[in-house]
């Protein structure tokens, strides 16, 4: 029996991409678009050809498996479907080699299953605006894929025995894993009893703990414990705050003690990784980006030895292989145990680690600390807005071939804003003809701006994981209207997406002033978003010092009926409170500064009667 079970995407992403990370404005597919391109293809193909053939061999130790995309079996075909917007000249070397690889890989998976000699193997390119088939491709023999695929298998090997080892020795070693600490806190065994059984038995657990019970280590204690007994693949420590990181790598830090074996690493978004925020995430631009491919493995194996890669780890680490340290995060999180990031990694809608956990097929445990923050985060991350007048601003100068679709969606809007009186007003209805105007437009926006990169030699990075939709104008280099183009663009791209799935859970409102209205799209009930994300992962716990009413959250995050409540009583006893009022000082505004000097005086006689650790808040930074 194998030792080590691949995908074949992942097998070839790590053995075949080669030369410079590339990431050039290339108007590349939703996946939604990219799901119905794939059914376009297969539907033109006639009876006898299968899509999506699961498919496995084995290679030594390693099993490799996939889904080749279409195969004719009259025809001997193998297809490769990818789908594209525009010229496929814009298509970067790396991503041209890795499709042949995983044809290649593919082409010796299905001769080995159909027991044929020779195979024809295609890479099927569909443009999405045209519908247009663009084919590439070549017969090859049995044995020279076979080749290609040992080929494959070989630069992989090694690695597969050493994850293989590391998760043995991973799992061994968080069966044996003690609690840190000489004895629990009041509340926090109980806390850690329910996580690990949310994390076991594949349940929901919403737990409602108080300040001073240790929730951080507190959940991630059981979770840990929980990975190997469950088979866990993956552990997703998520909040909100720079703080709640810098909490969970402490505790991860502590309890690597007992399991040094872990891989802890921190998600970062890419504004605070770049180390050239003026260039393009292209070879020709950033040295971090030439020949990326090409030192990443050395970086990847040293990566091994370090204890934890938190970001300041990583950044050292890419410095020392002269290799951009927010990718090089992001290839390391495939080989991670614990991931320590932001909601958005996992919740928004084109998340870094769901996609991971759903290309992988990882079984993952979700922990999600400071859960009363994730509503207003979930409703903002399905919510969008559109301002006309930035649009308006740039009309003028705008190239020809924008005048016509740019005029359109200022019309829709006008006709739009008629009657309104510039106070605050929430839509009776979608209004379809300006969504319409404005994927016209975004259409239009793409072909321009597409063409004009190539010809400038500009290159431009978007990435919705962790950034917002504007912030492509701040890494490009393009001329000004360019820039301010492609803010207009991904502004329309994000409304139009949600405007896509618009339902109950959202309303559209008018905003803003009379001379600068805007129209928002307001996601009021995150939970139809949420809920397929959850379901997704084997245990999910939400925990936070304020969760209530639990039926509340429980009903926006879309959380299962069967979803464990847990109100844990506070570790303090109640002559342990003691209040004062301190009538001769003044909180008004005016006397601030008068104030400053007796509050002084107070605090520290309070802790002269009283030696010992204090806390003092102040509702005011100032």
């Amino acid at each position: 029996m194998p030792a080590y079970t691949v995908a074949v995407r992942t097998l070839c992403e790590f053995s075949a991409r080669r030369g410079d990370l590339d990431l050039r404005f290339t108007p590349a597919p939703s996946a939604l678009e990219g799901i119905e391109g794939h059914q376009l293809v297969t539907s033109r193909r006639g009876a006898a050809y299968r899509a999506e053939v699961t498919l496995s061999g084995n290679y030594g130790e390693l099993h490799v498996r996939g889904r080749a995309d279409g195969y004719d079996a009259e025809a001997r075909r193998l297809d490769e479907i990818k789908t594209h917007r525009g010229s496929l000249d814009r298509l970067p070397d790396n991503h041209r080699a890795l499709h042949w690889a995983q044809a290649e890989v593919y082409g010796w998976l299905m001769c080995q299953a159909e027991q044929i000699a020779e195979i024809e193997i295609a890479l099927v390119y569909l443009d999405i605006g045209s519908q247009r088939e663009t084919v590439v491709s070549r017969r090859c023999s049995a044995a020279e894929l076979k080749l290609a695929f040992e080929r494959q298998c070989q630069g992989f090997l090694a690695w597969a025995e050493q994850e293989a080892g590391h998760r043995e020795l991973r799992d061994v070693e968080l069966t044996a894993l003690k609690f840190p600490e000489p004895e629990f806190r009041r509340g926090q065994r109980e806390l850690a009893e329910a996580v690990y059984r949310a994390s076991t038995q594949s349940r929901c657990l919403m737990a409602q703990a108080p300040t001073g019970i240790g929730k951080t280590i507190g959940t991630i204690y059981p979770a840990l414990t929980a990975l190997p007994r469950a088979d866990i693949d993956r552990l997703y420590f998520l909040t909100a705050k720079t703080s709640g990181r810098a909490l969970a790598l402490g505790a991860l830090t502590q309890l690597r003690a007992g399991a040094p074996a872990l891989r802890v690493i921190e998600l970062v978004a890419r504004d605070k990784a770049c180390e050239h925020p003026d260039l393009a995430c292209q070879g020709t631009s950033c040295p971090l980006a030439k020949g990326f491919y090409d030192r990443l493995p050395a970086a990847r194996q040293a990566a091994l030895a370090l204890p934890v890669w938190d970001r300041a780890a990583v950044r050292e680490l890419a410095a020392s292989h002269t290799i951009c340290p927010y990718y090089l995060c992001q290839e390391l999180t495939r080989w991670s145990d614990v991931v320590v990031g932001d909601y958005n990694h996992y919740f928004d809608s084109s998340a870094l680690l769901y996609a991971l956990a759903q290309v992988h097929g990882w079984n993952v445990a979700l922990l999600v600390d400071e859960a009363h923050n994730l509503v207003e985060r979930a409703r903002s991350m399905y919510s969008a807005e559109f301002e006309p007048a930035r649009l308006g601003a740039l009309r003028k100068n705008l190239p020809t071939v924008l005048k016509r679709p740019a005029g359109a969606v200022l019309r829709r809007w006008d006709d739009l804003v008629a009657d309104w009186s510039g106070t605050y007003q929430r839509l009776d209805a979608a209004p379809d003809a300006l969504i319409e105007a404005l994927l016209r437009l975004q259409s239009a926006i793409l072909d321009h701006l597409s063409d004009s990169t190539d010809a400038a030699g500009v290159s431009a990075s978007h990435d919705p994981e962790t950034e917002g939709p504007n912030s492509l104008a701040k890494r490009t280099r393009p001329l000004a209207d360019n820039a301010a183009l492609q803010s207009v663009f991904f502004d329309a791209l994000q409304f139009t997406r949600l405007a896509a799935s618009f339902d109950a859970h959202s309303f559209y409102e008018l905003t803003g002033s009379a001379d600068r209205p805007r129209l928002g799209l307001r996601n009021v009930l995150p939970a139809p978003f949420l809920a397929p994300r959850i379901e997704q992962a084997h245990g999910l716990s939400l925990f936070s010092a304020t969760l209530q009413p639990p039926d509340y959250y429980r009903a926006l995050l879309g959380l299962p009926d069967n979803t464990v409540w847990l109100d844990v009583p506070t570790p303090f006893d109640a002559d342990q409170l003691q209040v004062s009022i301190a009538t001769d000082i003044s909180t008004r505004f005016p006397d601030r500064a008068a104030s400053l000097a007796p509050i002084a005086e107070l605090i520290g006689r309070r802790c002269s009667d009283h030696p010992g650790n204090y806390l003092d808040f102040f509702s005011s930074f100032d």
